[in-house]
């Protein structure tokens, strides 16, 4: 089956049935599949119309909305490679895709069509750009590209998209055929577009769901961005060949109102966004003496239970992935009686690679290999650890047009994830850290940052935290550890208001070191840091919430 195949077969076997919910002008609106079916082939009948041509690239360079589902199913339904741009790159970044594997067509948002007339250089092939909610009278004049609005161009081709020959039904891409260019997130070096074909994708859906035990009934709460892996694949691509219901958030602020009115069963989110939702849903729990003394004492259920109802009654499933999540916050979401599960991806293994068994969860673990997938540990160190390499159906054909980056990650059929793991007594997998991140002392002893990143999460005065290796000047041999660790201000903010009084920085300072050192007496001496240093300013990320580690250093002048 081909990702074409399985919205063909979703308009035929449930063509009343809701495909997307979401808000437009005020009002909560639906797409059936078979109206989604439609509009997809008009998408193929304009690209066709612009003489894009199977295999040609077409660059989605848009924030999530409807349109994005019938833009991608368009363009891979008339046996293009769909190319999703993340709609806050800079200029800079957004020309090297287009150059890297020369864009043909562009479909982008009104506001990010300064940014695609301004990378002139950088779009040699690009012949046309579709650019939505937006009107004629701002484009360009005088250049080569074609500008129309989608909306108008959508009206025009609408005939033609429905006639005997139509390009959409004249297309048929094979199931390993490439689907998209995704790149990666570029947190060193320039970025590299990972080639997945149908097969890639389609296979590590029919594995997720039987995972995770998707159905018709299920209604997926999309919160992350689309042009992300993981987003993309279970938010997008599995929906559809489940048959079943995707429901939009307004913005990350309306969360819980758009889930109270959708009613989800299951919400997949990245790590931050659920440590957010649960403070809030913590604060909430404290400012209720009766909540907080039913949540403290052995009664956090019946509380989960009205959290629930206010999240629209039906959550059955939370997913983390994308980035590590603490074990408080796993801990907490299950208190209230929530089934949270986290599991592991990598964008070049469209992603998912293992999640952990809904009812058979394993803290600090990311669960077992999903269906079809193999994951060994290669050259495992005397504790086990070791680099985590993985093959299967799901594994990418390679990086566009960079053979050299390709040998290094895939070798033997078997790709090489660059992260450190091991399997626990009962074969579940744990991720130690990155081979590039891992901090080597003096005695040779590996560190591994994100273990004690996780320790130090347990402060409630830390917002978040980064360990990194540095040497003392004139120090030519090992590294020492180093932590830089940004206060959560809102928990003193509510501590100040308690209290009566203001600290001072330097109190706050003193409080969050002083935590700090207490968390980490858990850790052997060798692994804690020697210089814990308190910013106030978060931390620079990546779109998907990973921070850009290589911007940051320890001071090694200050105490």
């Amino acid at each position: 089956m081909t990702i074409k195949d399985s919205l063909d077969r979703a308009a035929q076997e449930s063509p009343d049935r809701v495909a997307l919910k979401f808000k437009r002008n005020g009002t909560w609106q639906t797409t059936t599949y078979a109206q989604l079916h439609e509009r997809t082939r008009r998408v193929a009948e304009m690209l066709a119309q612009r003489g894009v041509s199977p295999g040609d690239r077409v660059a989605i360079y848009c924030e999530n909305s409807p349109e994005w589902f019938e833009l991608y199913y368009g363009i891979v339904g008339m046996g293009a490679v769909a190319v999703p741009v993340d709609a806050k790159l800079r200029e800079q970044e957004v020309g090297h895709i287009f150059h890297d594997c020369g864009v043909a067509v562009v479909f982008c948002m009104a506001k990010n069509l300064p940014v695609v007339i301004g990378m002139n250089g950088h779009r040699p092939e690009l012949r046309a750009v579709i650019v939505l909610n937006a009107d004629a009278s701002s484009f360009p004049a005088g250049e080569k590209v074609e500008y129309h609005a989608y909306d108008a161009l959508r009206q025009q081709v609408a005939e033609a998209a429905l006639a005997e020959g139509a390009a959409y039904d004249r297309m048929n891409p094979a199931a390993d055929a490439p689907a998209s260019l995704l790149y990666t997130s570029g947190t060193t070096g320039r970025q590299k577009g990972a080639v997945l074909t149908h097969r890639n994708f389609l296979s590590n859906v029919e594995s997720i769901i039987e995972a995770i035990d998707v159905d018709q009934s299920d209604n997926f709460m999309l919160v992350l961005p689309l042009h992300h892996s993981f987003a993309f694949t279970t938010m997008l691509l599995m929906p559809t060949y489940a048959q079943c219901q995707v429901s939009f958030v307004e913005n990350l602020k309306t969360i819980a109102r758009d889930m109270a009115a959708t009613s989800p069963t299951a919400l997949l989110a990245v790590p931050l966004l659920l440590e957010k939702m649960l403070a809030r849903i913590l604060v909430g729990i404290r400012s209720n003496a009766l909540a907080n003394l039913m949540y403290r004492g052995g009664m956090a259920k019946v509380v989960g239970w009205t959290v629930r109802r206010n999240l629209g009654g039906k959550l059955r499933l939370i997913v983390s992935g994308g980035a590590p999540i603490s074990r408080g916050t796993l801990r907490a979401w299950t208190k209230l009686g929530f089934s949270i599960v986290e599991g592991y991806g990598i964008t070049e293994t469209a992603p998912v690679l293992s999640i952990n068994p809904i009812g058979k969860p394993r803290v600090g673990t990311v669960g077992r290999p999903i269906a079809g997938v193999e994951i060994q540990i290669a050259e495992p160190n005397e504790q086990g650890i070791g680099e985590i390499i993985a093959r299967g159906p799901n594994v990418m054909q390679g990086y566009y047009n960079n053979p050299e980056a390709t040998g290094q990650v895939l070798q033997g059929g078997w790709y090489h994830t660059g992260d450190l793991g091991c399997f626990d007594e009962k074969g579940y997998l744990v991720i130690s850290g990155r081979k590039k991140s891992l901090i080597v002392n003096r005695e040779g002893k590996n560190i591994y940052p994100e273990e004690v990143e996780l320790q130090v999460l347990r402060s409630p005065y830390v917002l978040e935290c980064i360990a990194l290796g540095y040497r003392e000047p004139h120090t030519e041999a090992g590294e020492k550890v180093g932590l830089l660790v940004v206060p959560d201000l809102e928990q003193f903010h509510s501590l100040e208001h308690r209290q009566g009084t203001r600290l001072s920085d330097q109190d706050l300072v003193e409080m969050v070191r002083t935590d700090v050192v207490k968390q980490l007496a858990a850790l052997a001496d060798y692994k804690r840091p020697r210089k814990i240093q308190v910013r106030f300013a978060e931390f620079e990320k990546t779109t998907t919430q990973k921070i850009k580690r290589y911007l940051y250093a320890i001071d090694t002048s200050a105490s």
